[in-house]
């Protein structure tokens, strides 16, 4: 476990690699312990928790949590080192020994950055499994939730699943700090097969010939925001948002989240602290927000200011999703992630949402958590 994974998606960093200190600073609390937790309860009334044997790190990288959840694991002297100072080098470390001690599967928790100190240390010898707690995660090696790693890890052990190939990507944080996207596949992996409950690695849309179809769902949102002066409009990452921020005539943060009222901005590029005292001042708001190409998330990763709390104030039915027709056609679910459960329920029992995907032109899209 990274014990750091995740802590910089609320506060605005969009990531923590080499930022730790600086997220700890500004009030960040850990994501990857709470995770993780979810993840082995969601494993104890299954099968295979009396059937894994765990390899694992002393301390706050695994043995525990694994003590705290009353799993017997067989504890590695790898990472002792308190969870402020932990480095990708205790990562690699720890999972050369892991090999050496012959471990069948690493199961991580983490995000890209976590996912790549792996392959570093294993390459594709090993097959590897990833419990989403990062604030980016576009590889394809991550289960949906924590809890379908669970499922995951259950039906590999009964035989159901087979090892395959998947993608690693390398998102260079710093240009994503500064609103840049700079992608590419850093090398391949193994991991447990299963469509339905590991997300496919992030397709990335240059969708040169709908720049029509965003110029009209620029449109239709311009016209929403006119005729609500009063209701404040979050806006979240990505290019289509980013698209529509254009035609409002205000600039835009591309991966982070800003705040217009009645067309003009009012905030730039917001932690979740900073979006909640927006809404004490705004308590009409409204949430625009694009699913990642493939994948379908719309909440959960690489947004994660926009946190539970968030959602809660401004409301599930005021969530919009916008989308061109050439992205939504390649993207089968949508999907959230938002680290609370019961709200990610509240979206799945919507079962479909509309997708705005031109001028006042909307199209039913299944949804699941």
């Amino acid at each position: 476990m990274n014990p750091i994974a995740g802590m910089g998606g609320r506060i605005g960093l969009k990531g923590t690699d080499g930022r730790a200190a600086e997220a700890v600073a500004r009030g960040a609390v850990p994501v990857s312990p709470m995770r993780a937790r979810e993840m082995l309860r969601a494993l104890q009334p299954l099968k295979a928790a009396s059937e894994i044997r765990w390899i694992t790190c002393k301390g706050p990288m695994g043995s525990d949590l694994l003590d705290a959840e009353r799993y017997p694991p067989s504890s590695s002297d790898i990472a002792t080192v308190p969870p402020a100072t932990t480095t990708a080098d205790d990562t690699e470390r720890a999972c050369r020994e892991f090999e050496k001690r012959g471990a069948e599967l690493i199961v991580f928790c983490g995000g890209d950055g976590t996912c790549r100190d792996v392959i570093d240390a294993v390459d594709a010898r090993l097959p590897i499994l990833g419990i989403p707690a990062g604030v980016k995660m576009h590889s394809g090696v991550f289960g949906i939730h924590p809890a379908t790693v669970a499922t995951i890890l259950d039906a590999w052990l009964q035989g159901y699943l087979r090892v395959g190939d998947a993608e690693v990507l390398d998102v260079d944080e710093e240009a994503y700090r500064r609103g840049e996207w700079v992608v590419r596949m850093y090398g391949p992996a193994k991991t447990l097969v299963e469509p339905a409950l590991v997300q496919a690695g992030k397709m990335l849309f240059a969708e040169v010939t709908d720049e029509a179809m965003k110029d009209e769902i620029a449109t239709h949102v311009k016209e929403l925001v006119e005729e609500e002066p009063d209701t404040l409009f979050l806006l979240g990452p990505g290019s289509t948002v980013e698209h529509i921020a254009t035609r409002l005539g205000v600039e835009k943060t591309v991966l982070g989240v800003d705040a217009v009222l009645g067309g003009k901005i009012v905030g730039q590029d917001l932690d979740e602290a900073g979006i909640l005292k927006l809404l004490d001042r705004h308590p009409k708001a409204k949430l625009i927000v694009s699913p990642i190409g493939a994948q379908g998330f719309i909440l959960g990763r690489g947004n994660l200011q926009l946190s539970p709390a968030v959602i809660r104030r401004v409301g599930v039915p005021s969530v919009i999703v916008v989308a061109t027709p050439a992205k939504l056609n390649a993207t089968p679910m949508l999907r959230v992630d938002t680290g609370d459960p019961e709200l990610d329920r509240e979206f799945a029992k919507r079962e479909y949402l509309f997708v705005v995907i031109g001028y006042r032109t909307s199209k039913l899209h299944p949804i699941q958590a």
